[in-house]
């Protein structure tokens, strides 16, 4: 089962790594605890909306732009998990609108 929670986690640790900061600087920056951001990154606490934007904007990135890349994250564990393609399905689902 796909976790939104999980997979904005992911995102948010791995743009801090890729910048480099500590947990630490990121949480002191963001105005929360180092154990909720760590929890909020493994995906095990469910992030207020104004949490989630404050932790972006201690990363100094726009939360459309981590939102966007939440989404793609998204779309790909639904491939990868559907029993039918997602793209076939859409096809039907194109073809069956077109026909109406």
């Amino acid at each position: 089962m796909i976790v939104l929670r999980r997979e904005l986690g992911e995102a948010l640790r791995e743009e801090r790594q890729a910048q480099g900061r500590s947990l630490r600087e990121v949480a002191k920056a963001a105005s929360v605890s180092t154990a909720y951001l760590s929890e909020v990154e493994r995906g095990t606490k469910e992030a207020s909306s104004e949490l989630i934007a404050s932790i972006c904007g201690a990363l100094g990135r726009p939360l459309s732009e981590v939102l966007t890349d939440v989404t793609s994250r998204v779309q790909r564990a639904e491939e990868a998990t559907a029993p039918v393609a997602l793209h076939e399905r859409r096809r039907a689902v194109s073809a069956r609108d077109a026909a109406a």
